[in-house]
């Protein structure tokens, strides 16, 4: 049993000896070394230190902040967007996939790359880099300046789509179409609006490109896109709201020393019709569709069995009575012999007959054909 003069001894004693003792400086050289072990690692990469030499603060340098809000991504060229970036935008448009329409693409790349040939006279080569959704309005705010523009209608659709050429395609398309050299790189001045000739043989390279995308969707849907104007201001070009998704599909066009990228987007509203169309998976060139396969599904489904049920009556009952029935009950039904019997196929009535006896056994003879459509 202790005291509270012997408590008050101790307390004493413990920080005589927590004062004399050695190992009370350990705890300030423990934190003074790892002080310097942390200072080395940081060294350069921003660190800045306390004056009493016990507080270390890391502080981000610009490219850790730029990685880390994803401010070093590009948001037009298709690359995988990090850091906090990615985590907003990973559910900005989370929409259904479209396989058939990675197929009328492929579809437009072989038959744009036989038209340019013909109409440039030259080798020309086109490729599609990648499809994706975007928000039309984040899409219009990626477009590189100058750009030109082009609105087109689909006509069975009734809605637009946008064809963005970019500056490099533009001067190289002139520069092929009035007889440049190969070799010779196409003269570029970025700081001038586009002339009348430039926009003009721009037009023309935009209509052939149109015939092509209605040949892509003509398998699918025939559809006819009509060329509507150019714009050089993406705010001109406006043909959807900026919250609304779209499909843009980038394409690359070489022609050997000489090229640049176009854009193809399509609204989802201007997808809609064929949306049902789009989300098949491709099956041949007749796009799903197996004429093999749909001749022996035909020939299956006659083979089917199937119940025919002949209903005598039906009655509506209450719950309560249902509950009451039990063995030895009587239903009375208010059919007679001579009445009509209707035969059912699943829930679907089929055929009236008449119940007689065919030998030892009960049959129903088919007298008419019941009408499933309905009268006007």
């Amino acid at each position: 049993m202790t005291t509270p003069g012997d408590e008050d001894l101790e307390q004493d004693a413990l920080a005589a000896e927590t004062e004399t003792s050695p190992g009370g400086n350990d705890q300030d050289e423990l934190a003074a070394e790892w002080e310097a072990m942390v200072g080395g690692e940081e060294e350069g990469g921003g660190v800045a230190s306390g004056d009493t030499g016990r507080e270390s603060t890391r502080v981000l340098n610009q490219d850790e902040i730029d990685s880390l809000l994803g401010g070093d991504t590009k948001n037009g060229d298709g690359t995988a967007k990090t850091g906090m970036q990615a985590v907003l935008s990973s559910a900005l448009v989370s929409y259904e996939r479209l396989p058939m329409l990675e197929v009328v693409f492929d579809r437009l790349v072989r038959l744009m790359s036989t038209s340019l040939r013909n109409f440039t006279s030259d080798n020309v080569e086109v490729s599609l880099d990648n499809i994706t959704s975007i928000r039309f309005g984040d899409y219009l705010n990626s477009i590189p300046v100058p750009p030109m523009l082009s609105v087109f209608r689909a006509e069975e659709w009734d809605n637009f789509g946008l064809i963005m050429v970019d500056s490099p395609l533009v001067y190289s398309i002139v520069d092929v179409l009035l007889g440049g050299r190969h070799g010779s790189a196409a003269e570029r001045n970025e700081g001038r609006p586009y002339t009348t000739i430039e926009r003009s043989l721009v037009e023309r390279m935009i209509h052939v490109m149109l015939v092509d995308l209605g040949a892509a969707f003509e398998p699918l849907s025939p559809v006819t896109f009509r060329f509507d104007r150019l714009e050089t201001n993406p705010r001109f070009a406006t043909i959807s709201r900026p919250s609304n998704a779209a499909i843009v599909a980038r394409l690359r066009i070489d022609m050997e020393d000489r090229g640049g990228r176009l854009e193809l987007l399509l609204p989802y509203a201007t997808l809609e019709p064929v949306r049902e169309l789009l989300l098949q998976m491709f099956m041949g060139e007749k796009f799903g569709r197996d004429s093999i396969w749909e001749t022996h599904l035909a020939e299956e489904l006659w083979m089917t069995e199937v119940d025919l049920e002949a209903v005598i009556d039906t009655q509506i009952m209450k719950l309560a009575d249902v509950f009451d029935l039990k063995v030895g009950s009587q239903i009375m039904l208010s059919t007679s012999t001579e009445d009509a019997i209707e035969l059912h196929c699943g829930e679907v009535p089929m055929y009236t007959g008449r119940m007689g006896r065919k030998g030892q056994n009960i049959a129903i003879r088919i007298e008419d054909r019941i009408d499933r459509l309905p009268k006007v």
